[in-house]
């Protein structure tokens, strides 16, 4: 029971790490060469 516990516990403290909020590039805005992730063909 304890190993359920454990487990179920590390579970939501892995899913509860991501990155909050929108993707955006790096760097200053005016310096950005590709707004998105990939350029678009």
């Amino acid at each position: 029971m304890r190993l359920l516990l454990a487990l179920l516990l590390a579970a939501g403290m892995l899913a509860a790490c991501g990155r909050a909020g929108s993707i955006r590039p790096p760097g200053p805005p005016d310096q950005v060469t590709f707004p998105r992730g990939y350029p678009s063909r």
